[in-house]
């Protein structure tokens, strides 16, 4: 995968004589000395990652963590004090102003906590307002506009005004304002945080579903965990400007780096974040549709089952068949598997919840990815083995 977005020690200090703070902190200093001795407040504490194309980060922490300043120091609205950004290997910290200011038109798109609409121009053109920036003609912007207005769900209310919307429907409006000016990167800073619960959740789904849509790289600021746990390919959890945890969510969850993450984590309900593909066995035996019932049966005692998957070309998965029904078409001198393959088997994506398994009253469940391929099988007893583990942990 492409590397889009590639940070290297990056510092923030605010104050007079910010650079002398660095050599202090590497030598231990805290964030509260630094402010306590010197003056110096520390915003972004020798921070590095890397993000591919694509991928979904979410960035957390408590308030003054320093999330907000590191989103803002990816395309220099505010100077890293020392370290390098890198976007598509260009290194954002050595631009001149206008190479910056054509950096930050062509690759990102922002969207706001307060959703900065201007409350004297229509919803068109507070979406048109990139593109008008960038100099783009006035009706092909209005068209650029209007494919992002639908593309938010937004169709229809062109003319109407910031004041005649609901607050869900005005941050759609700020992020289509963002995807307008087709940028590779999108930074959200607590894009839903002012919003209510209920569509805080619509928001979020429709932010799932319009990134599979366009697959964008996007950087999210939050401060709540479930939120940061749906969303979030990567997560970076900080503290005092430093980064304390850098991983997937099934890895924050199930390896917090100290007591700060655990205190994050420890109200969460695991069995709506961690997936059928952390439960599942790995479907190492199968058979397949040119087999018999012999070669099933005896693929089936090798590894202890009393049940295998049938699996196609390129492991599509086919269904299931049980050994009894094998046992009985072998004694019928029978050599294929069509007449008792079980093609309506449960089955579910790699991404699905273990709260959603829970629904299923028929065990085995295939696990399939997006294309259909087996990739394993959850079994009642390893789901509830695998969901006590993990409270008890």
């Amino acid at each position: 995968m492409t590397v889009k977005i590639k940070v290297e020690n990056l510092y923030k200090i605010f104050g007079p004589k910010s650079k002398a703070g660095i050599p202090l902190l590497k030598q231990g200093a805290s964030k509260d000395e630094l402010l306590r001795k010197h003056k110096l407040a520390v915003g972004i504490n020798d921070v590095s990652f890397e993000l591919e194309e694509g991928q979904f980060l979410v960035v957390m922490g408590l308030s003054g963590s320093g999330k907000s300043t590191l989103i803002r120091c990816l395309n220099r609205l505010i100077e890293p004090t020392a370290g390098r950004v890198f976007i598509d290997d260009v290194d954002v910290t050595t631009l001149s102003e206008e190479r910056l200011r054509q950096l930050r038109l062509a690759k990102f798109g922002m969207v706001f906590q307060k959703f900065a609409l201007f409350p004297h121009r229509s919803i068109l053109k507070n979406a048109e307002y990139g593109l008008e920036i960038r100099g783009v003609a006035a009706d092909e912007r209005r068209r650029i506009a209007l494919d992002a207005l639908e593309l938010v769900g937004l169709k229809g209310w062109e003319e109407s005004y910031p004041h005649q919307l609901s607050g869900g429907m005005q941050q759609r409006v700020g992020l289509a304002r963002a995807l307008a000016l087709d940028p590779d990167i999108l930074l959200m800073d607590e894009a839903f945080s002012a919003l209510d619960p209920l569509i805080r959740r619509e928001m979020q789904d429709e932010l799932l579903a319009l990134q599979a849509r366009v697959n964008k790289t996007i950087v999210f600021i939050t401060h709540d965990l479930d939120e940061a746990l749906k969303l979030g390919d990567k997560i970076i959890i900080m503290k005092d400007g430093a980064v304390v945890q850098e991983g997937t969510p099934e890895e924050i969850l199930t390896q917090p780096a100290d007591d700060y993450v655990e205190k994050f984590i420890e109200d969460v309900d695991v069995s709506k974040v961690l997936t059928a593909e952390s439960v599942m066995h790995k479907a190492s035996a199968v058979t397949f549709p040119k087999d018999g019932p012999k070669t099933a049966l005896h693929k089936m005692k090798e590894v202890g089952l009393s049940s295998i998957m049938v699996v196609g070309k390129d492991r599509q998965f086919l269904g299931i068949v049980h050994a009894e029904d094998a046992s009985r078409l072998a004694k019928e001198g029978e050599k294929s598997l069509e007449s008792i393959l079980m093609r309506d088997v449960p089955k579910v994506q790699t991404d699905t919840s273990i709260a959603e398994l829970f629904n299923f009253e028929t065990f085995p469940v295939a696990v399939v990815d997006a294309d259909n391929r087996l990739k394993g099988l959850v079994i009642r007893g390893a789901l509830l083995g695998a969901l006590a583990e993990r409270r008890g942990n």
